[in-house]
């Protein structure tokens, strides 16, 4: 039990890292200041646990200031694994109290994840799934259900029909989904039940909203497992159960893109706290949530709706004008009451104008239709006529980069705190692009019992080739050698996961071809001195790059293709698949393995490489976006015209927090290690290494800069020897895991506070 600022905060664990508790000491401040807070930990400090920890005694200590936490991550690995620390965090306070906790929290996420339909849950993609399951629910298929029972219906939302027994007198009627329905008792025969063979009709539907989940903590399975008990869908009943539930955790689009949030988190109470964990990539989720791709096909369809609403206001016009009015004061409250039952339904909403911008458009309906009709529209589509579509994929995207509207306007909303976590240096930058001011702002350090991580910055090759990932030097053949070269050696001398990013997939599958084709310098075999000058000798061996990388360890590679990805990860860490000659592939095997990776990819953005799965990690080249692009350009003027951000200063922000969210893939925890290694020259440079995070700079020494293939190769074989010795629990206690004694020492409590860096 520990005392956070007067706060009684009951933690699952025997022992706490001092950056934990600084952690909750800057969150408590934040929740009591009721603002928005930036808060930056290093990976592997074990902020969720803290979070929790503190959230939901401030929850307990102040029921009516905080009512809901609603915890928003990006992947569904990451929202499983919050859910199971909460799981354990209040199994800790049921066994210290003796009371049971009467909180309910749940996952939720994509129909994709939760369904149970046999036949629509079998469905591969997650929009092959939304499609299928909108033909089955839409409030006009059940309207069509009535009248016509062959219109094909979910089971599991809709209708299920149970057969009534004949020896049935009691006063309740037990379905086979496991409700219960009250029937009034007329005699001994019960009249009031249907005859033997009649269908009582009894669904999710009818009964579920009503009837919240019980008590407990919810991941995806666990709603599957009680939704296939009850005969309910799991996903309505997840999306009505929010309403009820003290901590919600789910995607960041069900907060932040409008047509979403809409449906879901419109009702959310006002008084909760709202977390964005690995929030170092929330502006780009904004934009992308408050943007629409136009295609020609969008556009035909466009015209054709609004030529139908033209005579639609034609035939209206002749109609009396009182009659009119009051069917449109019918129709507006019919649309309030029907709201419900057309959550299903998929509809276009406008993601940007609030709904008082709306109030009134009807009365303006010939107006706006003329408008759009015979000005808008047509210009758009005389700017993109036939002749400018020229390939069937082409379209033009329409980007919102009004960061802030989705950011507080969603929040504005819906809750009040806010919390933002992970890798986001600088922070300053947060502030300004979301439009927000924080009452807390915060970067924190990793204390550490033994130096567990070694950042490299490699500048030249042996040839002294200058690495660089720029477009001038993409295609120079001495630099991609001496990258080939750079993971032949560490492929060598690294004994397990090596996991090496790129700066997009074009730029590896250029760089990997080549590979397969070039000869690899492979052994030096003298060295003499000539005019006072040294000369190294090397055989060279015939052989491509990848063949003699092969030989230490297997490569994988990551694919725009999700299900090819997860297969290569799979594989990566594989047990129980083996090779021809029966041994175990990859990690297991303690062989290692090679993931080639692109950053900003789902390897980079949500995958753990815990201990010997990521050993090292080598980020190739400094992962800008394509600066040509139209989208950046605009965004870039945007920032600039608004926000008075420069562009070097956004595109050097914008890579450098990339770049550290893939190398922070190596350390996942201070039992772990790992190289990081940064192979460009660039990296070297104080306006780019200045924009890493703090935990990561304050091990990047004067020596580890612009290094050399070999001088990286000896610092690494020194680093990694040191790491091999024996580690054990005790040589931690008291410097970076304490006891509750140790914490609350006064000279403790003064290291702790020097923890957390004010911005």
């Amino acid at each position: 039990r520990l005392n956070i600022d007067g706060l009684l905060v009951y933690f699952p664990y025997d022992y706490i890292y001092p950056e934990q508790y600084s952690y909750m000491l800057e969150l408590k401040r934040t929740l009591d200041a009721k603002g928005h807070g930036v808060l930056e930990m290093p990976s592997g400090t074990g902020k969720t646990i803290s979070l929790l920890s503190l959230i939901v005694a401030y929850q307990k200590a102040f029921p009516l200031e905080v009512t809901k936490l609603i915890y928003c991550s990006r992947t569904v690995p990451e929202i499983e694994k919050v859910v199971e620390e909460l799981r354990k965090l209040l199994e800790y306070y049921t066994k210290q109290t003796g009371e049971n906790n009467n909180f309910l929290a749940l996952a939720l996420s994509s129909r994709k994840n939760l369904c149970i339909h046999p036949e629509v849950s079998a469905l591969r993609f997650g929009k092959e799934v939304d499609g299928k399951c909108h033909s089955l629910t839409a409030s006009y298929i059940r309207a069509q259900r009535h009248s016509d029972s062959n219109v094909p219906a979910c089971r599991f939302f809709e209708v299920r029909p149970f057969l009534v027994s004949k020896t049935l007198t009691l006063e309740k009627c037990s379905q086979t989904v496991q409700t219960e329905i009250l029937l009034e008792k007329k005699g001994p025969n019960c009249s009031n039940l249907p005859p033997r063979g009649a269908l009582c009709l009894q669904d999710f539907d009818a009964v579920g909203r009503q009837v919240p989940l019980p008590a407990g903590i919810y991941n995806l399975d666990d709603l599957k497992d009680f939704g296939r008990r009850k005969g309910w869908c799991p996903y309505y009943l997840a999306r009505y159960s929010i309403l009820h539930a003290n901590i919600v955790v789910y995607s960041y689009h069900y907060l932040l893109d409008p047509k979403i949030a809409d449906l879901v988190s419109k009702e959310l109470a006002k008084k909760s706290v709202v977390v964005f964990d690995e929030a170092h990539n929330i502006d780009n989720v904004c934009i992308d949530s408050m943007s629409v791709n136009i295609t020609r096909r969008t556009l035909d369809r466009c015209q054709g709706n609004v030529d139908t609403l033209q005579r639609t206001i034609h035939k209206i016009k002749e109609t009396d004008a009182a009659k009119l009015k009051e069917e449109y004061r019918r129709l507006v409250e019919g649309l309030k009451e029907a709201n419900i039952a057309r959550e299903t339904d998929v509809y276009l909403s406008n993601p940007v104008l609030p709904d008082e911008i709306l109030q009134g458009s009807a009365r303006r309906a010939t107006v706006a239709a003329q408008d759009a009709g015979d000005r808008r529209h047509r210009r758009l589509l005389r700017c993109y006529s036939h002749r400018q579509f020229r390939h069937p994929g082409q379209h033009v995207q329409s980007r919102f980069y009004h960061h802030h509207r989705a950011f507080r306007g969603q929040n504005s909303d819906h809750c009040q705190p806010g919390a933002a976590l992970q890798t986001l240096s600088p922070l300053d930058i947060y502030p300004k692009i979301l439009d927000f001011r924080p009452v807390t702002m915060a970067s924190f350090t990793m204390t550490l019992a033994r130096t567990c991580l070694c950042p490299l910055i490699i500048g030249r090759g042996n040839d002294q080739v200058a690495l660089s990932s720029k477009f001038e030097t993409r295609e120079d053949f001495a630099v991609i050698r001496n990258y080939g070269n750079l993971l032949l050696e560490m492929s060598s001398i690294v004994p397990d996961g090596i996991v090496a990013f790129f700066t997009s997939y074009v730029y590896m599958e250029n760089i990997v071809a080549s590979w397969y084709e070039q000869v690899s310098v492979h052994r030096r075999i003298s060295v003499c001195n000539t005019a006072c000058t040294q000369i190294k000798a090397y055989f060279v061996f015939f052989k491509g790059i990848l063949e003699n990388i092969q030989k230490n360890k297997l490569i994988f590679i990551e694919t725009p293709d999700a299900a090819e990805t997860s297969m290569a990860l799979e594989k990566y860490q594989e047990v129980r698949d083996r090779c021809h000659d029966g041994h175990l592939r990859a990690c297991e095997n303690g062989r290692g393995a090679i993931l080639l990776s692109v950053a900003r990819g789902k390897v980079s953005e949500g995958i753990d490489f815990v201990h010997h799965f990521g050993r090292a990690v080598i980020m190739f080249g400094v992962p800008y976006v394509y600066t040509q692009s139209r989208i950046l350009k605009a965004r870039l003027e945007y920032l600039r015209d608004h926000f008075q951000i420069r562009e070097n200063d956004f595109l050097t922000f914008d890579a450098m927090r990339h770049a550290a969210q893939c190398v922070g893939r190596a350390i996942r925890g201070k039992t772990d290690y790992g190289l990081m290694i940064f192979a460009d020259k660039r990296y070297a440079r104080m306006d780019k290494r200045g924009k890493l995070p703090r935990w990561i700079q304050e091990h990047i020494s004067d020596g580890s800069l612009n290094l050399t293939l070999d001088e990286a190769v000896q610092l690494s074989k020194h680093f990694l020897r040191q790491m091999a010795q024996p580690f054990r629990q005790e040589d931690q206690l008291g410097l970076s895991l304490l006891t509750l004694e140790q914490l609350e020492s006064e000279e403790m409590l003064q290291k702790i506070s020097q923890i957390a860096q004010q911005t």
